[in-house]
């Protein structure tokens, strides 16, 4: 009788060890974040599929590309990366609905690359509140990369717009003493940035911006902005845009027989098919010679042809994306962005959370992306939330664009 009740006591008693083990395990799994399993990773974004900023759904095309590339050769640490793109229209109104939807309903890990100025300050708030990564957003918007204190989930990943418009001015204060400056530019954070960027590159100098116009996203054309700026009496015309405006700035110019000297940002400029378009109106004259700056590897450049990683670039594309452009350089970026990505999870390492990817963002510094054009490193630090900070200038010569000088690193005034 007594054996029996000692059995049954060490019954009993191993019961309460494996439901306490049990209990345990189970609120270690409730405690892991959402989007993350041992085998598995679920990133989403939001991205322009239709619209008028549609031409930079190739963005999002490019990184679900890279991903499908890396999860056939075993993903990250042995687990695979999902990636769910939704359309918002490039409408931030839109973005805030189907961002929640992303982080309420289908659980992401980390809201990836979603594009545009607006779109990702309309979520900004929303997601830090949340606690949930606003990953590598696709605006160079400078708020993104400056305000970390107060919205350390927010990391930005191109070069910021107020960089890229102060290498504009810098470079016109060197070369072109004297011009006169009209800027179109969308009226947000986004062509504010470039605007007041290329102010801060001609301080000291003897150019000057003369006149400058505003337009609406939603706005049907820029047609009376760009009269506007030509009776300005203007020797140089820089364009801070979407492909569908920038394209109209230079037909329209073009109609009214302006040539001036041409300064174009980059998430117009690094398309050359935008570019090309804009020939085919009838503008040859005006967009020969127009000036950008440049930190991606171009497929339709030259140079490149026999680069292992644009070939790699190619093979991807054809076996994941077949059918799109493989000229246009948004896939690029695209990849550029989902490497950086990838290189960060292995970094935030095997046991992943929302905090460990941070604390891996946050001090980041990698060379060898292979997007990106030879020299530009990745670093970030808890103080620096923008990774890459240097760039190139191009010139659009006989239909495709050239680089030239050195590397440009941007320094705050």
């Amino acid at each position: 009788m007594t054996r029996k009740l000692g059995l049954t006591c060490l019954a009993l008693a191993a019961t309460l060890v494996l439901g306490v083990t049990a209990a345990f395990a189970g609120l270690a799994r409730g405690a892991e974040d959402p989007g993350v399993t041992p085998t598995s990773i679920l990133l989403g974004g939001t991205s322009p599929l239709s619209g008028s900023a549609s031409a930079y759904a190739s963005v999002a095309r490019g990184a679900d590309a890279y991903f499908k590339y890396v999860n056939a050769k075993g993903g990250v640490l042995g687990r695979t990366i999902s990636y769910k793109i939704v359309d918002d229209g490039y409408n931030p109104a839109q973005s805030v609905q189907v961002t929640r939807q992303l982080v309420e309903q289908e659980k992401v890990f980390a809201v990836f690359n979603s594009l545009g100025t607006e779109q990702n300050l309309a979520v900004r708030d929303y997601l830090n509140a949340s606690k949930v990564p606003q990953l590598f957003v696709a605006s160079g918007a400078t708020t993104f990369g400056r305000d970390y204190g107060k919205y350390p989930y927010t990391i930005a990943f191109q070069p910021s717009y107020q960089a890229e418009g102060w290498v504009y001015g810098k470079y016109l204060a060197r070369t072109a003493p004297g011009a006169k400056v009209a800027v179109l530019f969308q009226n947000d954070d986004y062509g504010k940035d470039l605007l007041n960027g290329l102010k801060k590159g001609i301080q000291r100098s003897a150019v000057k911006v003369i006149a400058a116009q505003p337009y609406e996203v939603t706005a049907s054309d820029v047609g009376s902005q760009v009269a506007k700026l030509k009776a300005s009496g203007a020797d140089t015309f820089a364009i801070f845009a979407t492909p569908k405006f920038a394209i109209q700035s230079f037909v329209f110019a073009n109609k009214l027989g302006w040539q001036p000297k041409r300064v174009i940002n980059n998430a117009v400029s690094s398309a050359s098919n935008i570019m090309q378009l804009a020939a085919e109106g009838g503008t040859n004259k005006v967009v020969n010679g127009a000036i950008s700056i440049v930190f991606l590897k171009d497929p339709t450049d030259p140079q490149w042809k026999s680069d292992a990683a644009m070939k790699l670039y190619g093979q991807i594309m054809k076996k994941y994306a077949a059918g799109a452009n493989v000229n246009d350089v948004y896939h690029v970026y695209g990849m550029a962005v989902a490497w950086t990505t990838v290189e960060a999870l292995k970094k935030a390492g095997k046991d992943l959370s929302r905090a460990s990817l941070l604390k891996a963002v946050d001090n980041l510094n990698a060379s060898g992306n292979p997007f990106l054009l030879p020299g530009i490193a990745l670093k970030t630090s808890g103080q620096d939330h923008f990774p890459i900070e240097q760039m190139l200038l191009q010139r659009w010569q006989k239909g495709s664009w050239n680089s030239f000088g050195g590397l440009w690193g941007y320094r705050a005034a």
